[in-house]
């Protein structure tokens, strides 16, 4: 199975420190943030990575390949621990495509179509970090289970929050699972079927990438993945995992990210409570 992570964007909400270094490859603790991504794809039996890039973006592609010479200088060195860190980057299995138009995120997953090859497949949006790998072996079981359909991680916010977030509608069928009938952007509170926002995973079936190949730009005058996944409804089941809101660490603004690294830190030691 491919996972595909959208890597394309700007980083406008951290310029001007994203102006010459990528937002996926701002540290969190010990690892640029893309990596934890790649990571946790590949411990959901994902046999390849698929980064949707940028050309501008060369650090992400050198941070993932192959550095012999820094490798043979740091054992040279005595000092394995990091030398044995390069090498294993470096052997991960990430490849690339690349966005060359900012149209959305559904444009973006399917300039990744070529390397699906019409079987079911991953999206990790980039912003959010699983550090424990819980959610997408969670999401793995649901889609066998149940035809292999379509499975989309989703996390209950507050009621002031629900506007913010694109919302889910549906049956809970207990066990942390909903079978839904409807996507709804950013609802009034009053208008929401739910309190359970869409998070930042996917588990998508082959029709999807059908429709995003003839989508057309709608908000914002981009192509959205959330139209694609409306219409898929229309002819397939598609279901909803619910995770605890504290397995994911939202790493899309300033504030967020330094949370993150805070809370992190402290997980390993580094920081004291």
């Amino acid at each position: 199975m491919i996972a595909i992570i959208p890597a394309a964007g700007l980083g406008t909400r951290f310029l001007p420190a994203t102006k010459a270094q990528p937002k996926e490859m701002l540290l969190v603790v010990d690892r640029p943030a893309i990596q934890y991504v790649v990571e946790e794809a590949l411990a959901a039996e994902a046999d390849e990575v698929v980064i949707v890039n940028s050309r501008e973006k060369k650090s992400i592609e050198e941070h993932f390949s192959p550095a012999p010479g820094l490798e043979e200088h740091l054992r040279a060195c005595k000092k394995d621990q990091y030398a044995d860190a390069v090498a294993y980057v470096g052997s991960l299995p990430v490849s690339y495509v690349y966005q060359d138009e900012p149209l959305g995120l559904g444009h973006a997953i399917h300039c990744a179509a070529s390397k699906t090859e019409g079987e079911a497949f991953y999206v990790l949006l980039g912003d959010v970090l699983v550090p424990d790998n819980d959610v997408l072996p969670r999401m793995l079981e649901v889609h066998r289970s149940h035809g292999n359909a379509s499975v989309i991680a989703v996390v209950p916010v507050p009621d002031e929050q629900v506007s913010r977030f694109g919302v889910i509608a549906g049956e809970d069928l207990g066990d942390g699972v909903w079978k839904v009938s409807a996507l709804v952007e950013k609802p009034k509170l009053e208008d929401a079927p739910s309190n359970l926002a869409i998070f930042g995973r996917y588990l998508l079936s082959p029709k999807v990438m059908d429709l995003l190949a003839g989508a057309k730009p709608t908000v914002g005058g981009e192509i959205q993945l959330t139209d694609a996944l409306d219409e898929l409804l229309e002819s397939e089941e598609m279901y909803a995992v619910v995770i605890d809101p504290a397995s994911g660490f939202d790493t899309g603004t300033i504030e967020t990210w330094l949370e993150t690294n805070i809370t992190l830190a402290r997980r390993a030691g580094i920081l004291s409570s």
